[in-house]
């Protein structure tokens, strides 16, 4: 059985800090089927040269004015033409070398492969896993209480992969993965760290826009009624987390 092609997006703009680190982690990868594609929003603080050193290694390259974080994503979408797609924006990590080895030899011909997604701080530390563990089973339910999978770590393919919805500034991701299980009749766990994430995005920066976003989202799917209580149960967790944490830390 031939081995499929997994297109990895970059999106980026002004992080000349970080690109090359993340833009590494893709090429160095001991997967041989890989298509590359990056797209900059024509960048001004030398992010375009760090790119340009390795575009002879890029599928796709793509550097221009766009409308947003979710309108970049869908021009990289738009250009893809591997089997899988995966989203790997500038400053983020594919975890290790053989990250993209160990999600196809997990199984073969999911729609969807997911996995843990490991915290990093700005100085590029490790915060350990996210507070969100990632389900043993998912399913299009399984966000009712909040994002349990980074889009750093889903692997989709790109027949179930919709544009996202650009009406979401803040949380189109969590949209469009609840899209795209919904599509999917095969979703493997892959029981992996898949990727490492720089904490502090845009959702972080606006975090009450993009909750309220979340909300819409999930009440869209889940129903308004039902979305308000497992937003009681989401508050309960996210309280008993942070006391134990204290307490711990005390």
């Amino acid at each position: 059985m031939s081995k499929p092609v997994l297109s990895v997006i970059t999106i980026v703009y002004n992080n000349v800090r970080d690109i090359e680190r993340t833009m590494l982690s893709v090429l160095n990868q001991s997967y041989p089927h890989i298509e590359y594609l990056v797209i900059d929003g024509a960048s001004t603080d030398g992010t375009r040269e760090v790119i340009e050193r390795y575009q002879e290694r890029l599928a796709c390259y793509r550097s221009e004015p766009d409308k947003g974080i979710y309108d970049a994503m869908n021009k990289g979408l738009a250009l893809a033409t591997g089997d899988y797609v995966l989203f790997m924006n500038s400053g983020d990590e594919i975890y290790d070398a053989e990250t993209v080895s160990a999600v196809f030899a997990s199984a073969d011909d999911a729609d969807i492969y997911y996995g843990e997604t490991e915290m990093y701080n700005e100085n590029w530390e490790s915060l350990g896993q996210r507070r969100h563990k990632a389900p043993e089973s998912f399913s299009w339910r399984s966000f009712k209480y909040g994002m349990s999978i980074s889009h750093q770590a889903i692997y989709v393919k790109r027949t179930i992969a919709a544009p996202y919805d650009l009406r979401y500034k803040y949380s189109a991701d969590i949209d469009w993965i609840i899209k795209a299980a919904k599509k999917a009749a095969k979703i493997v766990n892959t029981r992996k760290y898949l990727a490492k994430y720089l904490v502090g995005g845009i959702s972080k920066q606006k975090h009450l826009d993009s909750l309220k976003e979340r909300f819409h989202i999930f009440s869209k799917y889940y129903g308004f009624i039902p979305n308000v209580l497992n937003h009681i149960i989401i508050a309960f967790r996210l309280g008993y987390y942070y006391l134990k944490h204290r307490r711990t830390n005390d």
